[in-house]
């Protein structure tokens, strides 16, 4: 399978857990093992929003304010990817990357350009890559049909369509966006239609659960 994950900056911790960055290697090597290649792509998480915010506060522009957290999202990329082979530079494209999943059962990035999260940077790469299945580790259980951080009546969703996840997650994107799956890559997941698992990312193993077809999260589809 050729599997496209996700890695929340939320999940990862601000800095970075070495706990979790130990654990999610530990569950790429084993998918390698079992013959999946698996495109990984990493997110800013709190600390790209604190760079966002101080560039805010300084009057810099939103491309600005994107460029520097998309700086703090390939900081995390590669720790990860030195952590998985010691690779110490991250692809700054989509074509760089695709190489290197040429070359390699994985591969590891972060942001690529103002005015998209690394969310839509994984759709893109499920994309062109023609991947099977994209999970994302976010720091909720999935789906809900509202915010649950702020609506306590708020329901998880097993299963959904894109439309639904359109009508739920759909909007503009804007600097620091902090949304279970940014509104740019639900726009072109709905296009693409690739299949999506939304997962709560603070057990590594569940990535395994969701590529092995096991229930878990929300589905896509």
């Amino acid at each position: 399978m050729k599997a496209v994950l996700r890695i929340g900056g939320s999940v990862l911790g601000s800095p970075p857990s070495a706990k979790v960055v130990n654990a999610y290697a530990d569950v790429i090597s084993d998918l390698n093992y079992e013959g999946h290649s698996v495109a990984v792509v990493v997110g800013g998480g709190p600390i790209s929003r604190e760079y966002i915010k101080s560039a805010a506060q300084m009057g810099l522009s939103s491309y600005q304010q994107d460029t520097v957290a998309i700086h703090a999202s390939r900081l995390n990329a590669r720790l990860v990817a030195m952590k998985l082979g010691g690779v110490s530079s991250v692809p700054t494209s989509i074509d760089g990357m695709l190489q290197r999943l040429a070359r390699n059962r994985v591969a590891v990035m972060g942001g690529l350009r103002p005015g998209i999260t690394t969310d839509t940077v994984a759709a893109i790469v499920a994309q062109r890559w023609r991947a099977d299945l994209l999970v994302k580790a976010s720091d909720q259980n999935g789906i809900y049909t509202d915010d649950p951080r702020t609506n306590k009546k708020a329901k998880k969703l097993d299963k959904i369509t894109y439309e639904r996840m359109k009508q739920i997650l759909g909007g503009t994107h804007r600097p620091g966006i902090h949304s279970i799956v940014d509104p740019v890559a639900v726009d072109q997941l709905a296009e693409s239609k690739v299949r999506l698992v939304v997962l709560n990312g603070a057990d590594a193993k569940g990535v395994l659960k969701a590529i092995h077809g096991e229930r878990i999260g929300t589905v896509v589809t």
